[in-house]
């Protein structure tokens, strides 16, 4: 472990709202060992920023880490060249360009279609009805898996994430997390003829043609999935919940003085759908916290040197370095014009999302955007009884809404 000053959490608090628990760490002691987690936890942007980046020490390799347990090896668990060759296959089918032209429209038209059923009906939850639909559809085009439904795609997501983040050992959600890997499995399997047949640019397709081993083409096509669901699924929701509880957010937005992309980079910033990554210390290591510069705050009480030893645990937290003081100011409020340059929602080394540029299509030109732009008259039944959860993975559990 490391040598870090000890931090106690109410795990229950800390999952209903992580931001004032986080707020305290960075006041008192940024870099910090948290007994309920059995992890250290670094929360300042900076120091995110400079670890991440470090993979000699805080490596991604985690051999005994849940996501390779459950989901098998993939890129995601890689560091150096075994993670950039296996990046430069999948870049194929996630890299901007093929996002332009091939992916958007293919979006746009389920987009449509999945409206088409909402409209008559006035209302729903943004959630399940109309964000977690979106993004199933897309997911199915993107992975290649085009023989899941919609609905099958986001509960083998969601057992998934369950299954990466059961740091408590629960054993219901292990066993649903490894259902749900074994029917991805047997999905994979069904569609890997098509794919040789007729190649695509879908992620099943490209790492076929690219020859990677069969188990190197479940585990990456398992964490789109993981990723690729959830994420965009919360965002959706998330940024429309923003925008409707912040009506002078919007109406910056419908004068054309924000875009929907920065709608969707400052919820992500404010609201992070992905609010940690886990590494191992790979190495012995004493860890200088960056130089406490930000003038508006006063320094931590404790920042001193921490020394991590071999196999210790370590989280990057996403979601508090996106609120972090020293580089957002009023950092709980949601303000679509602020500056999002140093937010480090995708992260921020090599590891930085790779499918970001779908994300941000996904969510901000299509999800989003159509959904303020078809659904006329749209608001919330009851802001108040709109409930977020997550501190890992983090978004809205149900957003009721009416519409004309």
């Amino acid at each position: 472990m490391a040598d870090a000053p000890v931090f106690d959490i109410d795990p229950i608090a800390f999952h209903a709202d992580p931001y004032p628990t986080l707020a305290r760490m960075r006041a008192r002691a940024p870099v910090c060992f948290v007994p309920q987690l059995g992890a250290t936890l670094i929360t300042r942007r900076d120091d995110v920023f400079v670890c991440e980046k470090n993979v000699a020490v805080f490596s991604s390799h985690q051999p005994g880490g849940l996501m390779n347990v459950l989901m098998g090896y993939n890129l995601m668990r890689k560091d150096g060249e075994a993670h950039a060759a296996e990046r430069q296959v999948i870049a194929r089918s996630l890299n901007p360009r093929v996002v332009r032209d091939t992916w958007r429209a293919q979006f746009e038209r389920h987009a449509e279609v999945i409206l088409e059923d909402l409209r008559p009906q006035g209302r729903g939850d943004l959630v399940t009805d109309w964000a977690m639909r979106l993004s199933g559809e897309a997911l199915k085009l993107l992975t290649g898996l085009t023989n899941l439904t919609w609905r099958r795609m986001d509960a083998c997501s969601q057992a998934m994430i369950d299954g990466i983040a059961n740091y408590a050992g629960n054993p219901d959600i292990a066993a649903r997390c490894h259902a749900a890997t074994a029917e991805l499995d047997v999905a994979i399997d069904a569609m890997t003829p098509a794919k040789r047949a007729e190649p695509d640019e879908s992620l099943l397709s490209v790492m076929l043609e690219a020859g990677l081993p069969i188990d190197s083409i479940r585990a990456n096509v398992k964490l789109a999935i993981s990723g690729g669901q959830n994420e965009p699924r919360e965002a959706i929701a998330g940024c429309i919940f923003a925008l409707l509880t912040n009506p002078g957010q919007l109406a910056l937005v419908r004068a054309g003085e924000a875009s929907w992309m920065q709608v969707f980079e400052e919820y992500a910033r404010w609201n992070a759908p992905i609010g940690m990554s886990p590494r191992r210390v790979a190495q012995p290591f004493t860890y200088t916290p960056q130089p406490w510069t930000a003038r508006r705050v006063a320094p931590p009480e404790i920042d001193a040197p921490v020394d991590f030893t071999p196999e210790s645990r370590v989280f990057l937290m996403f979601g508090s370095a996106n609120r972090d003081e020293a580089h957002f100011a009023d950092a709980d409020r949601f303000d679509v014009r602020r500056d999002t340059a140093k937010a480090v929602s995708f992260g921020a080394g090599p590891h930085f999302c790779a499918g970001a540029w779908a994300s941000r299509v996904l969510v901000a030109e299509i999800g989003v955007r159509l959904a303020f732009e078809r659904l006329e008259g749209l608001r919330l039944v009851d802001p108040q009884a709109v409930r977020f959860a997550g501190w890992a993975f983090r978004g809205p559990q149900k957003v009721e809404a009416v519409w004309n």
